[in-house]
């Protein structure tokens, strides 16, 4: 492929994405670019490849936490009650989560690459046989799933629960504790926040 084509096609895939965000359409990640041995460019929104070199082309526009937007708390709270009952997780508490995972937007998508209400990691997803990260129901019984597994590993100690949550079990166990990531330890007090404010 000429260098001439590669950047036709990289600027015809540009500002179809450009486009879709003028008319509103769901843009989640950014976008990064890098080019193989023979040539080709290739586009991802989840650099993950090690030795290669990526290019930042596009930022996402993040507006998830915007309390503006007039979210609905109650709207998925069948598909909660459902979960809550399968795997004996107390409904707050999965409000909670996903409250302080994705406030509730079913298509959000963090920076890792984190997908859905409960920001369940495509490994994640896949150990728990999630197809769709973004569809809500599954998304949610998945995550309900990991969480139930993550209080049982912990003996019911909620806040290790939810630090292994966020930061991984190993990490919990190698720290004897919350591991002392500012992240991992602002998300569990949110968690615990929220819940008690569900409750």
């Amino acid at each position: 492929m000429s260098t001439v084509a590669k950047k036709i096609n990289l600027c015809f895939f540009i500002g179809g994405i450009v486009f879709c965000w003028i008319l509103h359409c769901p843009v989640f990640a950014d976008i990064y670019k890098y080019e193989d041995a023979e040539g080709i460019v290739h586009l991802t929104n989840v650099p993950t490849e090690s030795g290669i070199k990526y290019i930042l082309v596009m930022r996402e526009k993040r507006i998830l936490f915007d309390k503006k937007l007039g979210i609905d708390i109650s709207k998925y709270d069948d598909l909660i009650a459902k979960a809550s009952q399968r795997y004996n997780v107390e409904p707050a508490l999965i409000k909670a989560v996903i409250k302080t995972e994705s406030n509730f937007n079913h298509m959000a998508v963090s920076r890792k690459g984190a997908k859905g209400l409960m920001q369940l990691m495509p490994a994640t997803a896949s150990s728990l046989q999630v197809q769709d990260s973004f569809h809500p129901e599954h998304n949610i019984e998945g995550g309900v799933r990991y969480l139930r597994y993550l209080l049982k590993f912990f003996d019911g100690n909620l806040p290790l629960a939810l630090a292994a949550y966020n930061a991984g079990e190993n990490a919990v166990i190698r720290y004897g504790g919350i591991p002392p990531y500012r992240e991992t330890i602002t998300y569990v007090q949110k968690v615990m926040s929220y819940l008690n404010k569900y409750k």
